[in-house]
């Protein structure tokens, strides 16, 4: 079946693998603020997203996964929760909540939500107290408060630097307006870290993933996991030296004692009938040490940051692919696939560019990108997701093909990436425009419920609708139609659901490809069109005739492996 040729039936989200749904699941990420305004007052909310169930069924998620709707300043756009027990009132109430929890149950959508635990808003009660307080007093142990660099009031305590650029430190004021303590922050200053050698913090942590879970949400996604643990010594940053040694590692980064955090976490999802899932955001480049998190006794499974930051090249994604495997493989533990997230440039900008790679010191106001070989890799790319072993993850609005906004005034531009770089980054906002539902500017795109004179918290571009859900709706062509289509065979073929996988090793350097029991995929990279295989076609990213073009992905159908050969050598 190429490409445009799908009936874009029904699907049914999973309901086969139970308890362990979530092994071959399709989770899509929902950035709350942008992706359905219920009340037409510019900003996402629950009763949006509640609205917006029945799309989400038609896609064919097992779930979503949503960014923080918690209590929040929205300094670092909702990563600052000043109160994980509330729900902020520009999305909704608790009862939202809940409710939303039990339509997408009906649906057989589950919801798992976004955990910060390495710390909180300068707005939440704890620091507030904190502040409030002297040096040495227990509300203070909650967090990192020191008195400057051996005792030197006027330096910071550490060298360390900000995963936002600039330093980590930021000084306080006392009551009669004299310079105070410092306090530790890996991110903005409105986001204090909390210090997970307190028991208190502890506690409260699993008590928030008890609320959570009583309240039906069928797991977490651990925000920044590998910083929650500090060396309490506080020492500099061996990294940033001029020559540091081979085996310097930072001193906030993935302790080993961090593990008994997760562990215990694990225990607590597992006393729940269903068990719950705990996913982890694990940036790492050691595959050991990634995979350290992962198995029976801790994580379920781990974002795959590896994959999402490679080049569009044959060379370079295998060497993840294998990689990711094959730590994988040893735990027991689901491979995750993503193109993008609310962090990253989106698919179709990113590989319109020359490099086509991601890193969040590369950002730059004014790269150019050809947005239609963007488009057309984009669409190569989450075929060869959707065929990989192990769960699959959507962004939304990747769905739609939507490019990054990078029209975006600088007036407009909230993320601290952006002002904490001068200006030199131009942030993640372009990747969480509120998305357009309908070709109506009126609504905001169908952003909004209803005709609005509320714009929308971040300006949508002009040419917005063009990407309008229901203008893919009617096209059978669009990216909608594809990935609806893609996601409907992957659930609907056996030799999706299960851990076969093996290389094709005879194919052209241009090509990479793998078989998937009686399913093959293969991916064109190259300039040149290659003979197809003398197989029947499942379905392809673009249409094929003849031969695979250039930055097309196809899914064959054989007979057995090794049976089913090219029409020559040449495949």
């Amino acid at each position: 079946m190429n490409a445009g040729t799908s009936r874009n039936a029904e699907v049914t989200p999973t309901t086969r693998w139970e308890a362990d749904w979530w092994r071959s699941g399709v989770v899509y990420q929902i950035y709350p603020r942008s992706f359905a305004d219920g009340n037409s007052d510019g900003v996402g909310d629950i009763a949006g997203i509640t609205s917006r169930l029945p799309y989400l069924h038609k896609l064919g998620v097992d779930a979503v996964w949503l960014n923080p709707w918690y209590l929040s300043p929205l300094a670092d756009g909702g990563y600052d929760v000043a109160d994980y027990r509330q729900i902020d009132p520009r999305f909704g109430s608790l009862q939202d909540a809940e409710d939303l929890i039990k339509k997408a149950a009906d649906m057989g959508i589950r919801v798992i939500v976004d955990i910060v635990p390495n710390h909180v808003s300068d707005q939440h009660p704890w620091f507030k107290a904190a502040l409030a307080s002297e040096p040495g007093s227990e509300e203070r142990s909650r967090f990192w408060f020191h008195d400057g660099r051996d005792g030197d009031p006027t330096h910071m305590p550490t060298n360390w630097l900000s995963s936002f650029r600039g330093n980590t430190w930021t000084r306080t004021t006392n009551a009669d307006g004299s310079p105070g303590q410092w306090y530790l922050h890996l991110f903005t200053p409105e986001q204090p870290d909390l210090n997970w050698n307190h028991p208190e913090v502890r506690t409260e942590h699993e008590e928030i993933l008890k609320f959570w879970f009583d309240r039906g949400a069928a797991g977490v996604r651990v925000d920044s996991a590998v910083l929650i643990i500090k060396d309490p010594s506080l020492p500099d940053d061996p990294t940033l030296l001029d020559n540091p040694p081979p085996d310097a590692s930072q001193p906030f980064v993935d302790l080993d004692e961090i593990h008994e955090v997760y562990q215990s976490w694990r225990t607590i999802a597992d006393s729940y009938d269903p068990p719950r899932i705990i996913v982890g955001e694990v940036w790492l480049p050691d595959t050991n040490r990634f995979a350290a998190y992962l198995g029976s006794n801790e994580m379920h499974t781990a974002f795959n940051f590896d994959f999402m930051t490679r080049a569009w090249d044959p060379s370079e994604l295998h060497s993840s692919i294998t990689a990711t495997l094959a730590a994988h493989a040893p735990v027991n533990a689901p491979a995750t696939w993503v193109l993008s997230n609310h962090d990253v440039t989106r698919p179709v900008t990113r590989y319109g560019r020359t490099d086509t790679s991601f890193a969040f010191e590369k950002k730059r106001f004014g790269t150019p990108t050809d947005l239609v070989l963007g488009t057309r890799r984009a669409r190569a790319a989450f075929l060869l997701c959707a065929a990989l072993p192990g769960s699959l993850y959507i962004y939304q609005g990747d769905e739609l093909g939507l490019p990054e906004n990078e029209e975006l005034p600088r007036e407009v531009i909230e993320d601290p990436m952006y002002f904490r770089s001068e200006g030199v980054d131009p942030g993640r906002d372009g990747c969480r425009v509120p998305l357009p539902w309908e070709d109506d500017p009126k609504s905001n795109y169908g952003f909004s419920s209803e005709a609005s004179s509320e714009q929308p918290w971040m300006p949508q571009p002009a040419w917005w609708g063009e990407y309008a859900v229901s203008r893919q709706e009617e096209d059978p062509q669009s990216m909608l139609w594809f990935y609806r289509e893609a996601l409907r065979l992957r659930r609907e073929i056996e030799d999706f659901h299960g851990n076969d996988f093996e290389w094709c090793e005879d194919l052209p350097e241009s090509c990479l490809g793998f078989r998937r029991g009686k399913v093959m995929c293969i991916v064109n990279f190259g300039q040149h069109e290659v003979p197809l295989l003398d197989l029947p076609i499942l379905f392809s990213s673009e249409p094929v005739a003849d031969s695979i073009g250039s930055d097309i992905a196809v899914w064959f159908t054989h007979r057995s492996t090794g049976e089913a050969g090219p029409k020559n050598k040449g495949v």
